[in-house]
């Protein structure tokens, strides 16, 4: 659909994807979904006559918008697509490309926020202590190239130092997801030397590139002891870096697979269908129900706008509202 594009809108795309990369500082995958929306926006301007950037116009953003509604496309998704109009029509008003930013106007259905799912705090010890009391799941997706993208890396390994050190690497990932709340991402591109051992905080790099501090636990400076000492020497290979987490074949360990790690493990223990960021929702839900402070909590999180944290006050208050109903004779 890109390539289908007039000449001057394609270049416009690739001028805005510039754009968010290197002065936006954005991700590769949000870079990715705002490419995608607006290349679906100016497949639409086309169809209805738009042979000019400059033709573009409020009401074709809003019949783009009405005819992914009624394509079936969620709320969510709707917002989002607004959003990516919203900031290529201002990028592309900056830019002298459109004479107005008509985007300005453009209206987006609010999102629903469902509440996130959240484990209680005996179920999220049950699940980070499986590793220890269960055998590990079996994962075949590290024995697949959709771990490890370099085909140098060789076969995996099966030796006992290396079966011996999984159980140990999937402890040291439920630890810190639940002790730390960062996501699965930011966990794996975790390096060795991003972990302060003497003050318990690691160095996390997260949306944006930007930098935060987060402090994690006693278990789970146990569980980095025990792997760094016994698990990562049995698993690292020459493709291995200074990757914290190491995969099956030695390469850093993918989001993918540590996804699949979680969920096992939950499954396992007779747990609710689990995901790593169902235990970041849980470790910030548990901080508030244990009086840390909102903005404390934001900051762990990484979160931009306070906005995107206040939701756990909102678990907070629907788990005392379900007690209450349970327990108080007159509820």
């Amino acid at each position: 659909m890109h390539q289908a594009l007039p000449p001057e809108l394609r270049d416009a795309v690739d001028d805005f994807a510039e754009h968010l990369s290197r002065v936006r500082n954005r991700s590769a995958h949000t870079v990715r979904a705002y490419v995608t929306d607006l290349v679906s926006l100016l497949d639409h301007a086309v169809r209805m006559g738009c042979v000019d950037l400059a033709e573009l116009d409020l009401s074709v953003l809003r019949s783009w918008l009405a005819r992914q509604r009624t394509m079936g496309a969620a709320r969510t998704s709707l917002a989002r697509r607004a959003a990516s109009a919203r900031a290529f029509s201002a990028w592309a008003h900056r830019a002298g490309m459109l004479p107005a930013d008509v985007g300005a106007a453009l209206a987006s259905p609010r999102a629903h926020r469902e509440l996130p799912t959240v484990l209680r705090a005996d179920q999220a010890a049950a699940l980070v202590e499986a590793p220890t009391r269960l055998e590990p799941p079996t994962n075949p997706a590290e024995r697949t190239n959709a771990e490890f993208t370099d085909p140098a890396a060789g076969p995996a390994s099966s030796t006992t130092g290396e079966t011996e050190a999984v159980p140990l690497r999937d402890r040291v990932v439920l630890e810190l997801l639940y002790a730390t709340g960062v996501r699965v991402s930011e966990a794996c591109g975790l390096d060795v030397g991003d972990v302060d051992h003497g003050r318990r905080v690691i160095r996390v790099f997260g949306k944006g590139g930007r930098e935060r501090s987060v402090p994690y636990g006693v278990p789970a400076q146990r569980a980095l002891d025990d792997w760094l000492r016994r698990g990562r020497p049995a698993m690292a290979g020459p493709h291995s870096g200074d990757a914290l987490l190491l995969g099956a074949r030695g390469g850093r360990l993918n989001p993918t697979t540590a996804r699949q790690i979680v969920g096992a493990y939950a499954e396992a223990a007779g747990l609710p269908r689990t995901s790593p960021h169902d235990l970041r929702h849980s470790a910030a839900t548990h901080l508030l129900e244990g009086g840390a402070d909102l903005r404390a909590v934001q900051e762990l999180l990484g979160h931009s706008s306070l906005a995107s944290t206040q939701i756990y006050t909102h678990v907070s208050v629907e788990r005392l509202r379900a007690a209450y109903r349970q327990a108080h004779p007159r509820a």
